[in-house]
């Protein structure tokens, strides 16, 4: 195992979505109009302060543009941990968005706190908009929007109460977003996730051949994800360490909480997860709630039990150990899974390799004609679903675009096809082409044109 040649950073990215960031002290109403321009409920709203207590991300579209946008924790002068922590933490943290929306309370005024959160914007050096809310009468609109002024044109007056301003704000977004998707990183992009000390910061350290990332005993020492690039068999990747994921209820301070978003974050951007636990205790079930959750993401996946030399002088370690993961991740029964010592270097050839197979499957590319072949043939090995008293006809069976690979199958009652039958093709699908410990996803969808085969 080597990092054959060490390149310098990664390409920025490409194809990456636009991040747009709604601040402002609390109560002012970030969290409703992060609902009505995400038509949802994923943000709390109550007319208390500090309500909101996370942060939360939610892709949207205006007018055939995309992008996520998100909602975060009131910045606020207060001296709770918390407090202290979004303060603290919040210019750092909008370093990483492109765009801002920062909401003010047009019943208030400017006050302090405003000019602190929006010297803070200015600082990011990103364009942002300053949206007063809470002016309900059109005829206060010059009158409220006055003094903010001072930190720019952009000023929307609104009432989100009464749905005044938001096509403004809408209006502004969109005008700002690019016409063509940005650049991204070039590479596949892996993220390595799991539970406190289980020894992601020493394997990726192991990795890439030097000393990059903070180690130590103590449990959560990471707190942000480092992008870095290495080489592997003449093939780039960008590795990103991410903090711990600990248990909800065991977030006690706001630094956990933005290292679990971040983490999260770091999984929904990559293309490959690698999930490390520790190879001295086994799967849990929060191990196993973190791979449903990679799953769900549809991200490729290898299961690393690190730690694993410390189990070498226990009998039958590795065929017990087999059998456990087998029975606590029993919803992806072949997940592919390596063991590894970051402090021996055991493993780490093997992780590759299964890092490169992995990867090249991802990008698998089945022909129509290939797979109407495959599909027929193996929808004769069971019985046709049934939809009322008809059966379900399928007329044919095509490849998307996305990664991993994904399938739509055109049928006359795609209701007709519940969740058991899927699971019969795509174990098939996964044995014809190699695609083992592959999350596959299979749609169904009325075919509009009636024609029963495609080549």
């Amino acid at each position: 195992m080597s990092s054959k040649n060490n390149e310098g950073p990664a390409q920025e990215l490409l194809n990456a979505v636009p991040r747009v960031a709604i601040i402002g002290r609390p109560n002012v109403g970030k969290s409703t109009l992060f609902n009505i321009l995400t038509d949802s409920r994923k943000s709390v709203v109550k007319d208390q302060a500090g309500v909101t207590r996370d942060i939360i991300i939610e892709p949207c579209e205006i007018w055939g543009k995309t992008f996520d946008l998100i909602d975060t924790g009131g910045i606020t002068e207060a001296h709770d941990t918390f407090s202290q922590l979004i303060r603290e933490q919040v210019t750092e943290f909008l370093q990483t968005v492109d765009f801002l929306v920062a909401v003010m309370d047009g019943r208030d005024g400017m006050v302090p706190e405003d000019r602190e959160i929006l010297k803070i914007a200015q600082q990011t050096g990103r364009p942002f908009c300053l949206v007063v809310n809470k002016i309900d009468k059109h005829h206060e609109d010059d009158l409220r929007k006055a003094e903010f002024y001072e930190f720019g044109e952009d000023v929307i007056a609104a009432s989100f109460e009464q749905r005044r301003g938001i096509s403004d704000v809408l209006e502004w977004i969109h005008k700002k977003l690019p016409d063509t998707p940005l650049e991204i990183r070039e590479g596949l992009r892996i993220a390595l996730v799991g539970k406190p000390n289980v020894g992601k910061s020493s394997i990726c350290n192991a990795l890439l051949g030097e000393k990059r990332m903070l180690v130590s005993n103590i449990a959560g020492t990471t707190t942000d994800s480092v992008d870095s690039p290495f080489i592997y068999n003449d093939t780039k990747y960008i590795l990103v360490d991410t903090a711990g994921l600990r248990k909800s209820a065991k977030r006690e301070d706001g630094l956990e909480i933005i290292s679990a978003f971040k983490s999260h974050d770091s999984i929904r951007r990559a293309d490959l997860v690698l999930l490390m636990i520790d190879g001295t205790e086994g799967p849990t079930d929060q191990d196993a709630r973190i791979l449903q959750s990679i799953v769900e993401d549809h991200k490729g996946v290898i299961v690393v039990a690190n730690k694993s030399d410390l189990g070498r002088d226990i009998p039958e370690y590795r065929k017990t150990f087999q059998k456990k993961i087998a029975e606590v991740f029993h919803f992806f029964d072949d997940v592919p899974f390596v063991f590894t010592s970051a402090k021996t270097g055991a493993g780490l050839d093997d992780l590759l390799n299964q890092v490169e197979w992995v990867g090249k499957k991802l990008t698998t590319k089945i022909s129509t004609s290939q797979l109407n072949n495959f599909f027929f043939e193996t929808i004769r090995k069971a019985p046709a679903p049934v939809w009322g008293f008809t059966n379900v006809k399928f007329y044919y069976l095509t490849q998307t675009y996305q990664k991993p690979p994904s399938f739509i199958a055109f049928a006359n009652h795609p209701d007709g096809v519940d969740n058991s039958y899927r699971r019969f093709v795509i174990k098939n699908l996964k044995e014809k082409f190699d695609l083992k410990g592959i999350p596959l996803r299979l749609f169904v969808m009325k075919s509009r044109s009636g024609v029963e085969n495609r080549k």
